[in-house]
């Protein structure tokens, strides 16, 4: 873990070494000053001697500007150093999420990525730049105080180590309790992020079902733990003030009792006393500081457990050490295909898995198949239908396709080459996949376009959306295809998103085109001129549709039936009615008018659907 944190500071390393040895020179200055003042008091006041006064005093003021000085230099390069690393550690994270295989992802809720990457990195920031000054400034001011006061009277001294250490064993007995609250809480902020999330993500479901009073429960109960932990913990903290005065104090009424006796006798002067009672201070406040870098410690060693293990999460699928660079056309096989998710309780975070070849199932982790000896293929150029119900294992299938997941056992070729054989970047520019969950980014129409193809021409952009049937609404629109798109596309209906999506998967000019489901927010007009497009336009290009109504795929070549994740049925329409009861039924349950594939069956219900 710290070689990791370690990598990150990069090219701050010169700014974080210049803070320690600005912040221990600055320590050096302070600690020179009562002593100084003790000099001042004894040989220039006390004797009434005003050369030495401004001696001294004008001593005392070099030494306070030259603080100040260095104190400025290392505030500014510990803030150059800190920020500078919390935005490496970003950056590090960003990068390997978008390494991150479809499985990687599904270990981590997007709640819990946004507070790693936020609350979890400030943490570290803030503990980064204490770290380069408090950590040099308080133990080096401990440890110089405590030698003045040796070499002033190593009698009083004594008093010191005393108060050092029952305040070592007060402060250890609340940072102990302190440190395991802390780690409790960085668990309930993901919580809150996930409570947020949903509710701002999910706001128009929320406000039409009228379910405003019990996400606002919702999100209370989980503000309400935070607050709750919180609360313990500060209370606790709250501890260290008291016991600090108090040891402060106890020094004091010791320091004058004991420094009054040594003045009447004649073995400690006014100003050596004086010092003393400085650096009692100083030595209780570099103690202090030192208890708050022991907390701040522990709380952001839980935050870089939870980014280091963003950092160093090793993807599931990366490319082979000598890749294939090209795909030579749009052929799809499937041989003896087995797809496992696996349910794994993870440390930190809990999620389904995919189960990759030569994994085993321990005794903590359960399987869910998806898909069973899947066995086909596609000739280039073909445009095949994928029908099957909710869990067929349609999508998992089609995510095979481009190594979004890997296989369990069996194989998936595209072009007549392994998937595994390929660089990622070129087969999945081969393979557009336009999937369920339709997503476009804040900007305008032309720049999520060129989503696809970054020099795509206007005329290029317009023809992808003419066959995606996009081109129509979008001229309709007062700045056309300039339009702003808002976040998430919330200013365009679902099937004006999903034809977006459409025109920006056809840009990329692949070998093979997929749909997941993705004209199922249009219109039976709109979807009939999508795929009599796809049939006049692109007739080089493997098309792979899946959907919910049979008469969106009934004229492509051949029609993949989907059933518990087998393979029942791979034929034409006309075949497959005759050949494939599920199909047959299906066929006659949307044409009756019911249009859901998942519906009951005809003969399984007297309302029929």
């Amino acid at each position: 873990m710290l070689k990791t944190l370690y990598r990150q500071i990069g090219q701050y390393k010169w700014a974080a070494v210049l803070t320690p040895l600005f912040t221990a020179a600055e320590v050096v200055m302070d600690v020179l000053i009562p002593w100084v003042t003790a000099s001042l008091i004894d040989k220039g006041i006390n004797a009434g001697d005003i050369a030495q006064v401004y001696r001294y005093g004008g001593l005392m003021l070099l030494l306070a500007l030259v603080s100040l000085a260095l104190g400025i230099m290392a505030g500014r390069s510990s803030a150059v150093a800190s920020t500078g690393f919390a935005a490496n550690l970003r950056k590090a994270m960003y990068r390997n999420i978008q390494r991150f295989a479809f499985s990687d992802i599904d270990k981590y809720s997007t709640s819990g990525l946004v507070t790693r990457m936020t609350t979890d990195v400030q943490n570290l920031q803030q503990a980064f730049q204490q770290i380069l000054r408090v950590t040099v400034r308080a133990p080096f001011r401990l440890v110089l105080s405590v030698v003045m006061c040796l070499v002033i009277d190593p009698r009083l001294s004594l008093i010191f180590i005393v108060a050092m250490l029952v305040l070592g064993v007060s402060l250890w007995q609340i940072i102990s309790r302190v440190s395991r609250l802390f780690q409790q809480v960085f668990e309930k902020y993901d919580v809150l992020n996930e409570s947020v999330q949903e509710n701002v993500a999910g706001i128009r479901v929320v406000k039409a079902f009228v379910r405003e009073q019990f996400e606002n429960e919702k999100f209370a109960r989980a503000a309400e733990a935070l607050y709750k932990l919180y609360v313990r913990a500060e209370s606790l903290m709250a501890l260290n003030h008291p016991v600090m005065n108090m040891v402060v104090y106890g020094c004091m009424i010791a320091l004058s009792w004991w420094g009054a006796h040594f003045i009447v006798g004649g073995t400690l002067t006014t100003g050596e006393l004086t010092s003393l009672f400085t650096y009692v201070m100083s030595i209780l406040q570099a103690l202090m500081m030192l208890s708050m870098i022991f907390v701040m410690l522990t709380q952001s060693a839980a935050s870089a457990k939870r980014v280091c293990e963003v950092i160093n999460e090793e993807p599931d699928i990366v490319n082979p050490e000598n890749p294939v660079m090209e795909v030579e056309d749009g052929r799809v096989e499937f041989c003896g295909v087995r797809f496992d998710y696996q349910s794994k309780q993870a440390e930190g975070h809990s999620a389904p898995i995919p189960q990759r070849e030569g994994q085993g199932g321990g005794a903590s982790s359960s399987r869910r198949s998806a898909l069973f000896n899947v066995t086909f293929s596609i000739a280039s150029g073909e445009t095949i239908g994928v029908i099957g119900g909710t869990g067929s294992g349609k999508s998992t299938l089609i995510s095979l396709i481009s190594r979004l997941y890997d296989v369990g056992q069996g194989t998936v070729s595209v072009g007549g080459r392994n998937v595994k054989e390929y660089d990622l970047k070129t087969l999945r520019q081969a393979v557009a996949v336009v999937l369920q969950q339709n997503t476009l980014f804040t900007g305008t129409i032309l720049d999520n376009l060129r989503w696809g193809r970054g020099d795509a021409s206007l005329e290029e952009c317009r023809e992808a959306c003419r066959m995606a049937q996009a081109d129509g609404f979008i001229m309709e629109m007062p700045q056309q295809y300039n339009t702003h798109i808002e976040q998430g596309g919330t200013n365009v209906s679902g099937g004006q998103k999903q034809r977006l999506c459409i025109a920006r998967a056809l840009l990329r000019r692949p070998k093979i085109l997929i749909l997941d489901d993705s004209t199922s927010a249009c219109d039976t007009d709109t979807d009939r001129k999508i795929q009599q497009a796809f049939r006049s336009q692109l007739p080089g290009m493997t098309k792979i549709i899946i959907a919910q109504r049979i008469s969106t795929v009934q004229h492509c070549d051949r029609i993949l039936v989907m059933e518990g994740g087998h393979v029942t049925g791979f034929d034409t329409h006309e075949r497959l009615l005759e050949s494939n009861q599920f199909y047959r039924e299906v066929n006659d349950l949307q044409s009756m008018g019911s249009g859901d594939f998942d519906g009951p069956h005809p003969n399984s219900s007297p309302k029929g659907g």
